[in-house]
């Protein structure tokens, strides 16, 4: 916590990076940190405030000045109790109400039925309107001018973001657990024994594909469809308007929502139900509660990129951002920009534009006519690109950008200027809106399903990265399907998040990256902050809660002591990985440790292929071994592998190891679904095995471009800067950054797979690392420290006899 207050203390752009691992208590700190120094602020500034009031008085005789400081402290302090007031019958009256609210929330989500209308006037709805209004409609400042009149709209914000929505809930749960001192000084109080704490004032921002109560808008399903659909129905030449977005005539219900948002501390669903209270859309109108709100918790994809944040009047100037769970912040970034076509989807396209065109072409005029034009153009061009493609021998590789826009002269199209036309006029939802309508009234007679997939936003997708494309993303194929439903796929991906994240880390105050494990830390300051002097970046390594005696780690070399002849080594490299011999010493080994560990063993894979041929050969039995390896194995426990079945595969496994005394054994795979999120706390993961090093394939087209950018950039940084170093050792150092990165992604994954294993303070298990890689100082250094730390001296040299003895040992003391 000193860490976090202190990177917030100093300000002007500081960074945190902070390791703390699950059960440590991480999210606490960070509410109790970042809101005990902004309400430290938020006093200071009022002191403040009041010494530069008294500066403009100096000349004035002393009695008056004190008048004049007496009375400008009472108002600041009058509007300051008037709404904490406010906010305390809010709750009181939340509270009365609750149980009543429960029964409300069951509401109908049934689609509201149309009114019958003639097919032409149904067609009328799907036509290109000539001009069209603005996207977002002009109330954000509603309710600004009384916030501005008590100095709340200049007040610094935290935005604390994670990657899934369960995340913030979890976030929002604790953050009701602590309480903090008011934002005006004790002294000022009057009563200050009377009043409850402050409360904090929260507000959650989500998509319209979570807060939309519009039924026939939220039924579309597709979030490019709503949100498309929404802005239709907030234009002014719209016929039936959206009742629900906040304006002028609504004005009492959408304060009303804005002061329960402020005044409850709610979550997404808590957001949903308010709006339907007060029917009043939470998507807009939760933006009238951003101006007063202290803590404001949003999805990744809402902070990251720069055009949601704008949408939603996010400004990052001067303000904290914290983002959790950022041990994937770089993959986050990348998936926000990432976009993807395939041919079938272009096919698809092309289908959906010609019945558009066959109905509505005649009543198409001017700009409209045109743009409809290009886009068919385009979707032509890249599809005789595709098609040319699938002649190739490769099977993925690189696209040359320029190579692309060739066909059909795309290359004389302002993509830029089609890009903003298809937004502007909702192209995309108006054409599929009407196929889709076409579909329901004569699905008999379609040669295609039109509405199953988007296809024509998943279009606008990859026209958008098309027109922003720059140094540091890279357009890609790759074939998928077999040979009957043989298709390719075009996908652009940003090789590097420095200029995207730069956009965040330039406004704001302070920005603390957490999670439970950040380990190596290099990654960070060489790609998110390449360019920030080392006094602005503070990193640290918590330590896990658990006593030393409730973790034993253990790297594992071999079957053998290392002193044995024809000692086989556990090496699971892509070159060594296939050797029998090796796979059947690993079932041996998990054998022992599934015979002394009395719970569940969870044990990492590198890639499912490899899980699969694994479980191949322990299947495998001769006449020396009439019993295979995995027949052994589920004697000894409950054995699961991929078919896991329900939302939280960790209590299926829970729930049907129950039968078995000795717990479950799961097979799963490093960077997949059981390898975060999820919690295998207890009996459920008693001991944590991880099978190899799971580097990616460095052969794989994205890597390749991904290693090559690294080394190019570093290359130019090292050779074009002011104290310039020789080429020969830029490339070599190149070389080595390219390799770190490469490295520091498997570790990445490795760690994220290890946590699951100690998931609170009184939580036990054994971690098993099995390969000699484990044994390495350069891999070592790049675990948590509190696996470092928990490491037996000199363990990679003992074989299974020595762990076994640990092991059993260990588990013995427990119980």
């Amino acid at each position: 916590m000193r860490t976090v207050y202190g990177v917030l203390e100093q300000g002007g752009g500081q960074i945190g990076i902070l390791e703390s691992p699950t059960g440590t208590g991480k999210s606490l700190s960070l509410i109790c940190a970042a809101l005990t120094w902004l309400r430290s602020y938020k006093r200071k500034t009022f002191e403040v405030s009041i010494d530069t009031a008294a500066s403009r008085f100096k000349d004035e005789p002393d009695w008056v000045v004190e008048q004049l400081l007496k009375r400008k402290r009472a108002e600041i302090v009058d509007l300051w109790e008037e709404r904490e007031a406010t906010m305390r019958d809010i709750r009181a009256r939340e509270a009365l109400m609750e149980q009543r609210e429960k029964k409300r929330r069951k509401y109908d989500e049934g689609a509201v039925s149309r009114e019958v209308r003639d097919k032409d006037d149904i067609d009328e709805e799907w036509l290109l309107d000539e001009e069209e209004g603005e996207d977002v409609p002009k109330f954000s400042n509603m309710g600004k001018e009384e916030i501005d009149e008590s100095g709340e709209g200049d007040q610094i914000k935290i935005y604390y973001t994670s990657r899934t929505h369960s995340q913030l809930t979890q976030f929002i749960s604790e953050l009701r657990r602590p309480t903090f001192p008011p934002s005006v000084p004790d002294e000022f109080v009057k009563h200050a024994e009377d009043h409850e704490a402050e409360a904090i004032k929260h507000v959650p921002l989500s998509s319209r594909q979570r807060l939309c109560i519009n039924p026939s808008v939220a039924r579309l399903k597709s979030l490019s469809a709503i949100n498309d659909r929404c802005s239709e129905l907030q234009q002014s030449k719209t016929k039936d308007k959206c009742q629900f977005i906040p304006k002028a005539d609504n004005l009492g219900e959408t304060h009303r929502f804005r002061d329960n948002v402020l005044a409850t501390l709610p979550d997404i669903e808590d957001l949903y139900r308010l709006g339907k209270s007060f029917q009043v859309c939470p998507y807009y109108a939760s933006r009238t509660a951003i101006p007063g709100a202290e803590v404001i918790t949003l999805p990744y994809p809402l902070l990251l990129q720069k055009s949601a944040r704008d949408a939603l009047g996010i400004k990052l100037d001067g303000n904290i951002v914290i983002i959790d769970e950022a041990h994937n912040i770089m993959d986050a970034i990348a998936n926000v920009y990432a976009s993807e076509i395939s041919l079938r989807d272009l096919i698809r396209a092309r289908l959906l534009l010609e019945v558009y065109v066959k109905r509505f072409g005649k009543k198409l005029k001017g700009e409209n006519r045109a743009m409809v034009g290009q886009v068919a153009r385009v979707v032509d061009g890249l599809r005789v690109w595709m098609e040319n493609a699938l002649n190739l021998k490769t099977s993925q590789g690189i696209v040359d950008a320029n190579d692309l826009l060739k066909h059909k002269g795309i290359d004389q199209i302002n993509l830029f200027k089609l890009v903003d036309y298809i937004q502007r006029s909702k192209l995309a939802y108006k054409i599929e809106g009407y196929a889709a309508q076409i579909e329901t009234q004569e699905a008999s007679k379609m040669a295609a399903p039109f509405s199953s997939t988007p296809v024509l936003h998943t279009l606008l997708s990859f026209l958008l990265s098309l027109s922003n494309l720059s140094s540091e993303g890279r357009i890609f194929y790759h074939r998928v399907g077999g040979k009957e439903q043989e298709d390719i796929k075009l996908s652009y991906l940003l090789l590097s998040p420095t200029h995207a994240f730069s956009s965040i880390a330039s406004k704001a105050r302070a920005v603390v990256l957490a999670g439970g494990t950040m380990s190596p830390f290099d990654d960070y300051t060489a790609h998110l902050f390449p360019n920030l002097a080392p006094g602005k970046i503070t990193t640290l390594s918590c330590g896990h809660v658990i006593p030393a005696s409730n973790l034993c780690v253990w790297t594992l070399a071999s079957c053998h002591p290392k002193n044995k002849v024809n000692r086989t080594e556990f090496e699971f490299s892509y070159q060594k990985r296939g050797d029998k011999t090796m796979i059947r010493e690993l079932g041996l080994a998990i054998l022992n440790i599934c015979t002394a560990v009395p719970d569940g063993v969870v044990i990492f894979f590198p890639s499912y292929g490899y899980l699969d041929e694994v479980v191949g050969v322990w299947g495998e039995t001769d006449s020396t071994q009439p019993a295979s390896i995995w027949s052994k194995l589920q004697g000894k426990k409950a054995v699961f592998d991929k078919a896991i079945l329900g939302e939280d595969p960790s209590e299926a496994v829970g729930v049907k190891a129950g039968t078995k005394a000795r717990g479950a054994l799961l097979l799963s795979v490093v960077g997949g679904k059981m390898s975060e999120g999820i919690n295998f706390s207890d009996r459920l993961g008693r001991c944590v095995m991880i099978v190899g090093l799971p580097y990616p394939n460095i052969n794989s087209p994205d890597w390749k471009a991904r290693i090559e950018y690294i080394e190019s950039t570093t290359v130019k940084q090292l050779t074009e800067c002011e104290a310039p170093r020789p080429r020969s050792e830029a490339l070599a150092t190149a070389k080595q950054a390219a390799r770190d990165f490469y490295e520091n992604a498997c570790m990445r994954a490795v760690n994220q797979s290890i946590g699951r294993a100690i998931r609170h303070r009184n939580d036990y298990a054994a971690i098993v690392l099995v390969d000699r890689r484990f044994g390495t100082a350069r891999i070592r250094q790049k675990l948590p420290g509190w696996i470092q730390n928990g490491l037996i001296g000199g363990s990679e040299d003992g074989g299974l006899g020595q762990m076994m003895s640990k092991v059993s040992g260990f588990f013995r003391g427990k119980q």
